[in-house]
């Protein structure tokens, strides 16, 4: 769950989200909308990238230090359930299998198995994060990491959610890269030329 600083940028105020809206009128909760506005896009691009690496390279890592694409899908499901429990008081259920299976047997599973358990942590954030409003961004929460509890604010969780995401977002489009692939975010759109070059 390591959670770089430079992440913090991929938080930044979108523009889009004031295209949004009708002029002169802000979003009824303007904090949790912005939440929403990014980490709903990572959703989609991560579970994107995740479709479109084909199975062989899911045990592709750059250097032995580093995670395999398989381990990162399988980490970023367990870091899901994690951050997006603290939402409110839904929370995810999990096979057993899931939370039994040490990380590196579940980093060797099937490519389908790992997406699709991937997609279903994102459905759940996804659901789960309709319950935070700005009022209950200060609400305390608890987290157990580790074996260690520890109260949060929603927001720090809500943020984590975030932060956590665009840093393997990130990671994953490096591989992608170094294997002659465009991630989600560099492929062309429509009306422009060419990719947006941003990872």
């Amino acid at each position: 769950m390591k959670i770089h600083c430079t992440a913090i940028l991929t938080l930044a105020l979108p523009v889009t989200l004031f295209a949004q809206q009708p002029a002169g009128q802000p979003p009824a909760e303007p904090i949790t909308t912005v939440f929403k506005n990014r980490i709903l896009p990572l959703h989609r691009n991560l579970a994107q990238a995740f479709d479109s690496i084909p199975e062989r390279l899911f045990s592709y890592k750059p250097t032995p230090a580093q995670l395999s694409i398989g381990y990162i899908a399988q980490h970023l499901a367990n870091d899901n359930y994690l951050f997006c429990n603290a939402f409110g008081d839904m929370k995810g259920t999990r096979a057993e299998e899931d939370t039994s299976t040490p990380d590196s047997v579940k980093a060797t599973w099937p490519k389908d198995k790992l997406v699709s358990k991937l997609k279903e942590s994102f459905t759940f954030c996804a659901t789960a994060l309709n319950q935070v409003t700005d009022a209950k961004l200060g609400e305390q929460a608890s987290m157990t990491f580790n074996g260690n509890t520890r109260q949060v604010t929603r927001a720090a969780m809500v943020i984590g959610h975030a932060m956590d995401m665009a840093d393997h977002y990130s990671q994953l489009a490096n591989y992608m890269r170094l294997n002659n692939m465009l991630p989600p975010t560099a492929l062309p759109r429509p009306g422009r030329s060419g990719g947006s070059g941003t990872h």
